[in-house]
């Protein structure tokens, strides 16, 4: 079966055509790409030109009469996506439904939580050829566009995910009027993100980071000039390098490591970052991958959807990181994480939700008391703020508003449509928070005693009555109390009381 996904990037557009096996095993057959300057508008401008919507909508309808030649569906695309930096313009619906209307494609711009599917994906792939990441304590850095994301790997796992508002074309845009060249421009680009930069240094400080990835579209491009396959960049070579580039004009850039003018805009401030980031550290020497980030971006946007196992676990891996941070009694909250799956495995029929929401049930779950930190009083509230501000690896703003919804009605007040971010939902999702909120509640309920006495429950359904029977415990009185205040939102959500009884 054929397969294709198309992405409006930061400076091109692109095709992939790929060949999917039976065992969905993807093997790429072609690949089209041409340049559109979509970054430059946007961070230059706040808003996409006519023009660059219109260079936009001929590239697509190009790559159209290629798949219709192929015999391919022209508007059946896999997979059809914009750059996550799409969000930042002030024109960005009119964008996308004149896209919509010429191409005849449904696009949607990458969320925060696929783009860390995303670099994870490509990050699992330099687990296998950088024999560093598995042995013991290294950083990833992933410097986009607009932001820059930094994964911290020990022994292979996900320790830490961090953002930054900070990237080679928001740099590139902001530096552009300065008249700059050579080391002044380097030294310019330097301080425009010392901010960042200095965050990066405070938040990996303690880390003795023994290697540094570091991967981004410009950077990729600049591998075959850097190193060689499988073997890191010392730092004095790119630091070469990149004040060769500084002296050069954009055509001479183009002409030397035959890039297009877009990207070769974005150059220096993607090495510059490198390099800073690189010092920074107190390291020597920089492993850049030298695959081509495109064609791998496209490959990985038609299996990152169905990412399952070990990616669900650096996701819970990350959520226990927080709740850690925030000093939650962990075998409370893993415990309670436990009889919420339970209890949303045995209710499927009823719920009708799928794997995406159980694991959004577990991050709350482990998050539910948060709040403590600051005051055991309403400390439901204080778990919504906490959860609200924070970043979970894998998870986007929705995920993460919706586990602090979840998380805040643990306790107290069922959701009301004038509480805060729930009002702003629509009503499918405030359908999930009422579906999810009421089984943590029952859950919570179950471990009122926070001593993990409730291990094996025995769920009978009659009629309207959901019966919990409890094994292995002689006195559920405890259980049966706590279940009085609490399950009011399950018999408003199910239509079922909830009675606890012994096994």
């Amino acid at each position: 079966m054929q397969v294709t996904s198309l992405h409006i990037g930061s400076s091109s557009v692109s095709l992939l055509i790929g060949e999917q096996e039976a065992d969905g095993t993807i093997t790429p057959v072609d690949f089209l790409e041409q340049p559109a300057p979509l970054a430059h508008d946007i961070f230059g401008r706040g808003v996409i030109s006519p023009g660059t919507t219109e260079r936009i909508v001929e590239i697509i309808q190009g790559f159209q009469k290629n798949l219709q030649e192929l015999g391919l569906p022209p508007q059946g695309l896999t997979r059809a996506v914009a750059t996550n930096i799409l969000s930042e313009a002030a024109n960005c619906d009119v964008f996308l439904n004149r896209i919509t209307i010429a191409c005849g494609i449904s696009l949607n711009p990458i969320d925060d939580g696929e783009m860390t599917r995303l670099i994870y994906l490509k990050t699992r792939r330099r687990l296998m050829d950088t024999p560093a990441m598995k042995r013991g304590c290294a950083l990833v850095i992933h410097v986009g566009p607009g932001n820059t994301r930094a994964l911290l790997f020990k022994k292979g796992v996900i320790a830490r995910y961090t953002s930054y508002r900070l990237g080679t074309h928001r740099t590139r845009e902001a530096v552009h009027h300065s008249n700059a060249e050579g080391p002044a421009l380097l030294e310019l680009i330097r301080q425009h993100a010392s901010g960042n930069l200095e965050q990066i240094r405070v938040d990996y400080l303690d880390e003795k980071i023994e290697a540094l990835v570091i991967i981004g579209y410009e950077i990729q491009l600049m591998a075959p000039f850097l190193n060689k396959p499988g073997q890191p960049c010392p730092l004095k070579v790119i630091r070469q390098l990149t004040t060769e580039a500084s002296k050069l004009s954009d055509y001479d850039l183009v002409r030397r490591y035959n890039l297009d003018y877009h990207t070769a805009e974005a150059l220096l401030p993607a090495m510059e970052i490198a390099i800073a980031i690189t010092q920074m550290l107190r390291l020597s020497e920089i492993f850049i991958p030298v695959s081509e980030y495109e064609r791998g971006l496209l490959l990985d946007l038609l299996i990152s959807k169905t990412l399952i196992g070990t990616f669900e676990s650096e996701v819970l891996r990350a959520t226990h990181i927080l709740a850690h941070r925030y000093h939650s009694d962990p075998r409370h909250g893993e415990h309670v994480s436990k009889l919420c799956m339970h209890l949303f495995d045995h209710l499927h029929d009823f719920h009708k939700l799928g794997p995406h929401e159980a694991l959004l049930l577990q991050c709350a779950a482990i998050l539910h008391e948060v709040g403590s930190f600051i005051s055991p009083r309403s400390h439901h509230k204080h778990s919504q703020y906490i959860i609200l501000n924070s970043e979970i690896f894998g998870l986007d703003r929705l995920d993460i508003t919706l586990v602090a919804l979840i998380a805040r009605y643990h306790r107290h007040s069922t959701p009301r449509p004038e509480h805060l971010s729930y009002a702003d939902l629509n009503a499918d999702d405030r359908i999930r928070v009422c579906k999810l909120a009421s089984i943590l509640r029952v859950a919570d309920a179950l471990e009122r005693t926070h001593h993990q006495r409730v291990h094996e429950i025995g769920i009978v359904i009659r009629r309207d009555k959901m019966i919990l029977k409890l094994k292995g415990i002689n006195d559920v009185t405890v259980e049966q109390l706590a279940m009085q205040s609490k399950a009011d939102l399950f018999t408003q959500t199910f239509g079922l009381q909830v009675a606890v009884e012994t096994g």
